[in-house]
């Protein structure tokens, strides 16, 4: 397999990365946001961004429990507190949308966590995130491209 290298033009990559960036920095929390990212890397199986944003989360401190439990921390409720899990809950909604649109309940409970700012950053993020692992997986682009 290899990596179709040509199907991402450089201003649509610069774009994208404006976005992540401004998502991030609004969300104000550093480690969260990488949970974040990560989460939805694992559920859209896009290698490159896990491989990314592991090293970039154990930069930011993240610990080493919640990255080894962070693929069912729906069953780590110690793990995990609750504006973690609020922001977890609403990274799966947006990036799965299985049910077609995000469940009041879910949004609500993000909504109790973070303000209506740091609450449209947070979906930014996801959005964004959900972008760069379909723009990774359509790429076929392997982990371990990624340095800091």
């Amino acid at each position: 397999m290899t990596a179709r290298t040509r199907l991402l033009d450089p201003a649509v990559g610069r774009a994208m990365s404006a976005l992540s960036k401004v998502a991030k920095q609004g969300l104000g929390d550093p480690a969260l946001a990488e949970l974040v990212v990560l989460r939805a890397s694992q559920l859209n199986h896009c290698a490159f961004c896990l491989d990314m944003h592991l090293a970039i989360a154990r930069e930011y401190g993240v610990n080493e429990r919640q990255l080894d439990l962070l693929a069912a921390w729906e069953e780590a409720e110690d793990v995990f507190d609750e504006r973690e899990r609020a922001a977890l809950a609403l990274t799966e909604a947006v990036t799965v949308l299985t049910a077609g649109f995000v469940p009041d309940e879910v949004y609500e409970q993000a909504a109790k966590h973070f303000d209506e700012v740091r609450l449209a950053h947070l979906i930014g993020l996801i959005v964004a995130i959900n972008n760069w692992n379909r723009v990774m997986v359509s790429r076929r682009i392997p982990p371990g491209g990624y340095t800091p």
